[in-house]
């Protein structure tokens, strides 16, 4: 009896402890250096793609696509080992993916748009844009929303999708911009007058670039008044400052000389 017993433990060990066991073992030391390597792996790609682009918000998303790829490779790989039919799991996520790819339909528009966003790179990190009714500068791009922030310091989070179907404007894609000013006079002001003091505020202006040179026309008359436009171009970092600035010049030059906005 007892050496029926020892028999039978010792068949339970040679045939299922010590075999199962030993795939187990493996798949579980097969996960976590998998893991590992993962990690590192999407790590190297993602920073050889940043070096090779220069695109910071690029890095990071394929840096997290590519983990998460491997990972799931690794997965397969440790189930696998312990003798799971990896074909049928295979298949298995396949369908699951279509069940959430049709409830989560905004989610993946969201995520293909981010990734042509970073194919065609209308913006970079830094750029002061305006998209899916919001300006502000480029903070980062996820898998799905844009981060961007607002001039008064706020972050607003815009879905990828909404940004790459409407219009997109980058107010820092270019070197140099253009000043659009508008100042109105009354029909009695000479407008000679009125033209030279705005070129000398401008002269005065050290920011503003020679070429192309500054214009300075009459550009609409309203019921009330005339209006100038004055177009200056300037370096894109120098926008704000000059405009602001040139404002405020004029104005004091034109109270100075006695000009006024308009006449009732």
């Amino acid at each position: 009896m007892e050496q029926l017993e020892h028999m039978n433990l010792h068949s339970f060990l040679t045939d299922w402890v010590i075999p199962y066991g030993t795939k187990i073992l493996f798949a579980i030391l097969i996960y976590l250096v998998g893991k590992s390597l993962a990690r590192v792996l999407s790590r190297v790609l993602g920073t050889a793609v940043g070096h090779s682009s220069k695109d910071d918000m690029l890095q990071g998303f394929v840096t997290s696509i590519s983990y998460f790829l491997f990972l799931l490779i690794v997965i397969i790989a440790a189930l696998s080992q312990i003798g799971i039919n990896t074909s049928s799991l295979v298949a298995l996520i396949g369908a699951a993916g279509l069940a959430v790819g049709l409830a989560l339909q905004n989610s993946l528009q969201n995520f293909a748009a981010g990734v042509m966003i970073l194919i065609f790179k209308p913006f970079r990190k830094g750029d002061y844009i305006e998209a899916g009714g919001t300006a502000g500068s480029v903070r980062q791009i996820g898998l799905l929303v844009l981060e961007l922030r607002t001039g008064d310091n706020k972050s607003v989070l815009v879905p990828n999708g909404k940004v790459f179907a409407d219009r997109i404007t980058n107010y820092s894609r270019n070197q140099t911009r253009r000043v659009d000013l508008t100042f109105d006079i009354a029909y009695d002001v000479d407008i000679a007058q009125a033209k030279e003091i705005i070129k000398k505020c401008l002269e005065e202006e050290t920011r503003i670039l020679t070429n192309p040179a500054p214009l300075i026309v009459v550009g609409a008359l309203t019921t009330n008044c005339v209006q100038l436009f004055v177009r200056p171009w300037v370096r894109t970092a120098d926008y704000w400052g000059v405009y602001y600035g040139i404002t405020e010049k004029v104005k004091l030059a034109f109270d100075e000389a006695n000009i006024t906005r308009y006449t009732k």
